[in-house]
Protein backbone atom coordinates (compact mmCIF):
# COMPACT_ATOMS: atom_id res chain seq x y z
CA UNK A 1 0.00 0.00 0.00
CA UNK A 2 3.16 1.99 0.84
CA UNK A 3 4.40 1.89 -2.39
CA UNK A 4 1.08 3.29 -4.27
CA UNK A 5 1.07 6.19 -2.49
CA UNK A 6 5.10 7.32 -4.46
CA UNK A 7 2.36 6.62 -7.86
CA UNK A 8 0.70 9.77 -6.76
CA UNK A 9 3.11 12.54 -8.23
CA UNK A 10 2.94 10.49 -11.10
CA UNK A 11 -0.56 11.41 -11.59
CA UNK A 12 -0.08 15.37 -10.74
CA UNK A 13 2.83 15.31 -13.58
CA UNK A 14 0.27 13.27 -15.80
CA UNK A 15 -2.58 15.81 -15.62
CA UNK A 16 0.40 18.63 -16.10
CA UNK A 17 1.38 17.27 -19.08
CA UNK A 18 -2.02 16.98 -20.36
CA UNK A 19 -2.76 20.78 -19.48
CA UNK A 20 0.29 21.65 -21.81
CA UNK A 21 -1.09 18.95 -24.09
CA UNK A 22 -4.12 20.54 -24.66
CA UNK A 23 -2.48 24.14 -24.32
CA UNK A 24 -0.83 23.72 -27.22
CA UNK A 25 -3.02 22.36 -29.10
CA UNK A 26 -5.12 25.61 -28.72
CA UNK A 27 -2.08 27.46 -29.28
CA UNK A 28 -2.29 25.82 -33.04
CA UNK A 29 -6.06 26.76 -33.70
CA UNK A 30 -6.69 29.73 -36.41
CA UNK A 31 -6.64 33.00 -34.11
CA UNK A 32 -8.88 34.47 -36.33
CA UNK A 33 -8.31 38.01 -38.63
CA UNK A 34 -6.60 40.67 -37.87
CA UNK A 35 -8.89 42.82 -35.82
CA UNK A 36 -9.71 39.59 -33.65
CA UNK A 37 -6.14 39.01 -32.93
CA UNK A 38 -5.46 42.77 -32.27
CA UNK A 39 -8.32 42.37 -29.66
CA UNK A 40 -6.91 39.04 -28.41
CA UNK A 41 -3.35 40.91 -27.40
CA UNK A 42 -4.91 43.48 -26.06
CA UNK A 43 -6.75 41.55 -23.61
CA UNK A 44 -3.77 39.84 -22.85
CA UNK A 45 -1.49 42.72 -21.72
CA UNK A 46 -4.14 43.83 -19.84
CA UNK A 47 -4.95 40.12 -17.68
CA UNK A 48 -0.87 39.67 -17.62
CA UNK A 49 -0.26 43.48 -16.32
CA UNK A 50 -3.74 42.88 -14.23
CA UNK A 51 -1.88 39.37 -12.40
CA UNK A 52 1.77 41.15 -12.14
CA UNK A 53 -0.06 43.59 -10.06
CA UNK A 54 -2.20 41.16 -8.06
CA UNK A 55 0.79 38.63 -7.24
CA UNK A 56 2.51 41.68 -6.11
CA UNK A 57 0.29 43.11 -3.21
CA UNK A 58 -0.52 38.64 -2.80
CA UNK A 59 3.25 38.23 -2.34
CA UNK A 60 3.45 40.81 0.55
CA UNK A 61 0.06 39.03 2.47
CA UNK A 62 1.81 35.54 1.65
CA UNK A 63 4.82 36.70 3.58
CA UNK A 64 3.06 38.50 6.22
CA UNK A 65 0.92 35.50 7.26
CA UNK A 66 3.91 32.60 6.93
CA UNK A 67 5.40 34.94 9.10
CA UNK A 68 3.18 34.62 11.85
CA UNK A 69 2.32 30.80 11.03
CA UNK A 70 5.43 30.48 12.32
CA UNK A 71 5.67 32.32 15.28
CA UNK A 72 2.23 30.96 16.46
CA UNK A 73 3.77 27.08 16.02
CA UNK A 74 6.89 27.88 17.35
CA UNK A 75 5.73 26.73 20.62
CA UNK A 76 3.95 24.17 19.17
CA UNK A 77 7.20 23.07 17.31
CA UNK A 78 5.00 22.63 14.12
CA UNK A 79 6.73 25.44 12.51
CA UNK A 80 6.38 23.39 8.86
CA UNK A 81 3.18 24.78 8.68
CA UNK A 82 4.42 28.24 7.44
CA UNK A 83 6.80 26.70 4.53
CA UNK A 84 3.03 24.63 3.78
CA UNK A 85 1.60 27.48 3.47
CA UNK A 86 3.93 29.14 1.28
CA UNK A 87 4.83 26.02 -1.15
CA UNK A 88 0.53 26.15 -1.32
CA UNK A 89 0.18 29.59 -2.49
CA UNK A 90 3.26 29.28 -5.25
CA UNK A 91 1.42 26.62 -6.52
CA UNK A 92 -1.83 28.34 -6.51
CA UNK A 93 -0.18 31.31 -8.55
CA UNK A 94 1.57 29.18 -10.81
CA UNK A 95 -1.67 27.33 -11.41
CA UNK A 96 -3.11 30.69 -12.16
CA UNK A 97 -0.20 32.76 -14.42
CA UNK A 98 -0.73 29.67 -16.66
CA UNK A 99 -4.25 29.23 -16.64
CA UNK A 100 -4.79 33.36 -17.32
CA UNK A 101 -2.06 32.77 -19.90
CA UNK A 102 -4.33 29.60 -22.07
CA UNK A 103 -7.82 32.02 -21.47
CA UNK A 104 -6.41 34.57 -23.29
CA UNK A 105 -5.12 32.86 -26.01
CA UNK A 106 -8.33 30.78 -26.18
CA UNK A 107 -11.07 33.62 -26.47
CA UNK A 108 -9.92 34.86 -29.81
CA UNK A 109 -9.53 31.49 -30.86
CA UNK A 110 -12.97 30.35 -30.00
CA UNK A 111 -14.57 33.26 -31.33
CA UNK A 112 -12.80 32.20 -34.84
CA UNK A 113 -13.97 28.30 -33.93
CA UNK A 114 -17.51 30.04 -33.51
CA UNK A 115 -17.52 31.03 -37.29
CA UNK A 116 -17.25 27.64 -38.28
CA UNK A 117 -19.79 25.77 -35.99
CA UNK A 118 -20.43 25.83 -32.29
CA UNK A 119 -19.11 22.36 -31.33
CA UNK A 120 -15.91 23.57 -32.74
CA UNK A 121 -16.43 26.60 -30.40
CA UNK A 122 -17.42 24.55 -27.68
CA UNK A 123 -14.22 22.87 -27.83
CA UNK A 124 -11.75 25.53 -28.11
CA UNK A 125 -13.42 27.11 -24.98
CA UNK A 126 -13.46 23.75 -23.11
CA UNK A 127 -10.20 22.75 -23.90
CA UNK A 128 -8.87 26.41 -22.45
CA UNK A 129 -10.96 25.15 -18.90
CA UNK A 130 -9.41 21.61 -19.19
CA UNK A 131 -5.87 23.56 -19.05
CA UNK A 132 -6.85 25.34 -16.23
CA UNK A 133 -7.90 22.81 -14.39
CA UNK A 134 -5.53 20.02 -14.77
CA UNK A 135 -2.76 22.83 -14.13
CA UNK A 136 -4.78 23.12 -10.33
CA UNK A 137 -4.95 19.48 -9.81
CA UNK A 138 -1.17 18.43 -11.14
CA UNK A 139 0.28 21.28 -8.84
CA UNK A 140 -2.13 20.91 -5.76
CA UNK A 141 -0.62 16.70 -6.15
CA UNK A 142 3.04 18.01 -6.71
CA UNK A 143 2.96 20.11 -4.05
CA UNK A 144 1.50 18.18 -1.21
CA UNK A 145 3.77 15.15 -2.61
CA UNK A 146 6.62 17.63 -2.27
CA UNK A 147 5.37 18.51 1.75
CA UNK A 148 5.17 15.21 2.19
CA UNK A 149 8.84 13.49 1.45
CA UNK A 150 9.98 16.63 2.69
CA UNK A 151 8.68 15.72 6.10
CA UNK A 152 9.81 11.83 5.35
CA UNK A 153 13.30 12.62 5.02
CA UNK A 154 13.54 14.35 8.22
CA UNK A 155 11.71 11.53 9.85
CA UNK A 156 13.75 9.65 12.53
CA UNK A 157 12.36 6.08 13.10
CA UNK A 158 12.75 4.09 16.84
CA UNK A 159 13.96 0.99 16.35
CA UNK A 160 15.13 -0.18 19.50
CA UNK A 161 13.75 1.31 22.22
CA UNK A 162 15.33 -0.80 25.11
CA UNK A 163 18.76 0.79 24.00
CA UNK A 164 17.17 3.83 23.25
CA UNK A 165 18.45 3.81 19.45
CA UNK A 166 17.03 5.60 16.68
CA UNK A 167 17.48 4.72 13.17
CA UNK A 168 17.40 7.61 10.12
CA UNK A 169 15.79 6.89 6.37
CA UNK A 170 18.96 6.25 5.31
CA UNK A 171 19.80 3.41 7.60
CA UNK A 172 21.65 5.66 10.01
CA UNK A 173 22.27 5.02 13.64
CA UNK A 174 21.99 7.19 16.32
CA UNK A 175 21.65 7.48 20.32
CA UNK A 176 19.15 9.16 22.03
CA UNK A 177 20.88 10.91 25.18
CA UNK A 178 18.26 13.00 26.75
CA UNK A 179 15.66 15.63 26.58
CA UNK A 180 16.46 18.93 25.26
CA UNK A 181 16.40 22.39 27.21
CA UNK A 182 14.18 24.00 23.98
CA UNK A 183 10.70 22.40 24.68
CA UNK A 184 9.60 19.64 22.59
CA UNK A 185 13.37 18.19 21.35
CA UNK A 186 14.93 15.14 22.42
CA UNK A 187 18.75 15.30 22.25
CA UNK A 188 20.48 12.50 19.89
CA UNK A 189 24.01 11.57 19.21
CA UNK A 190 25.52 11.00 15.45
CA UNK A 191 28.77 10.32 14.21
CA UNK A 192 30.23 12.27 17.24
CA UNK A 193 27.82 14.70 16.77
CA UNK A 194 25.04 16.45 19.24
CA UNK A 195 21.75 16.74 17.53
CA UNK A 196 18.41 18.32 18.62
CA UNK A 197 15.50 16.66 17.74
CA UNK A 198 11.87 17.60 17.31
CA UNK A 199 9.24 14.98 18.59
CA UNK A 200 7.16 15.51 16.27
CA UNK A 201 9.70 13.81 14.04
CA UNK A 202 9.83 10.87 15.91
CA UNK A 203 8.24 7.77 15.22
CA UNK A 204 7.77 4.99 17.29
CA UNK A 205 8.44 1.66 16.18
CA UNK A 206 10.04 -0.78 18.47
CA UNK A 207 11.30 -3.92 16.71
CA UNK A 208 11.33 -7.56 17.94
CA UNK A 209 13.88 -9.87 18.34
Amino acid sequence: MENLFYLIPVAGVLAILFGLMKSNWINKQNPGNDKMQEIGLAIREGATAFIVREYKVLSVFVVVVAGLLYWVNMASNTTEVAFSFVVGAACSALAGALGMRVATLANHRTTEAARTSLSSALNVAFSGGVVMGMNVVGLGILGLSLLFYFKKMILFFLTDMGHSEIRLLKGETVVVIGNSSRKGYLVVERNNHTLHVPYQYLQMRPTYC
